[in-house]
């Protein structure tokens, strides 16, 4: 987990949102924008992605949307605030992918393929085997290998998760220490 990651600009990256990009809330969901807080050097992540892999993704489950808990509307505030936040900072996010399914046999909830698989739509460009999913829960790293992607994981809410574990590629504190790497 020592090495370093190479890539070029044909590669694609996947990012989960919260735990990743914004800190999680414990026990909940983050519901709108005024929640949202996004870890620090994350624009400084965003900007070195930006000029390293063709295509940003954001890849995320959003249950709270299929509970009730907030709005669609809400959700998509908060993405479009976010891809705002990211481009003022002179980074990117080309589209953000989420599945507000309960059940978790649904097709496009991770560690399921069909967000991946509509990005691969959206996007010919993709190889999965040219791309970096990164993540902060076994689902995350289950998702990646599912889609044949190269697993990052990020510790910053899951400290318990043995790092040694064969889903996982490379592990990093944070965003931008990921970022620093490339």
């Amino acid at each position: 987990m020592e090495k370093k990651i190479i890539t070029d600009f044909s590669w694609t990256l996947f990012l989960d949102r919260d735990g990743v990009i914004n800190h999680q809330k414990e026990g909940g969901y983050i519901l709108n924008w005024d929640e949202f807080e996004l870890y620090e050097g994350v624009k400084e992540a965003m900007q070195i992605f930006s000029k390293k892999f063709n295509c940003v993704c954001v890849i995320t489950n959003q249950r709270g949307v299929g509970k009730g808990d907030m709005t669609l509307q809400d959700l998509q505030t908060i993405h479009q605030n976010l891809q705002t936040a990211v481009a003022d900072s002179g980074g990117k996010i080309d589209k953000i992918y989420f599945c507000t399914d309960l059940e978790s046999a649904g097709t496009c909830r991770k560690p399921n393929t069909g967000m991946a698989l509509q990005a691969k739509k959206d996007f010919a460009a993709i190889d999965f085997n040219k791309t970096i999913m990164v993540g902060n829960s076994p689902s995350d790293m289950e998702f990646g290998r599912n889609i044949g992607a190269t697993n990052v994981f990020l510790n910053t809410t899951n400290n318990t998760l043995n790092t040694t574990d064969d889903s996982i590629d490379y592990c990093f504190a944070t965003l931008f220490d990921f970022a620093k790497s490339l």
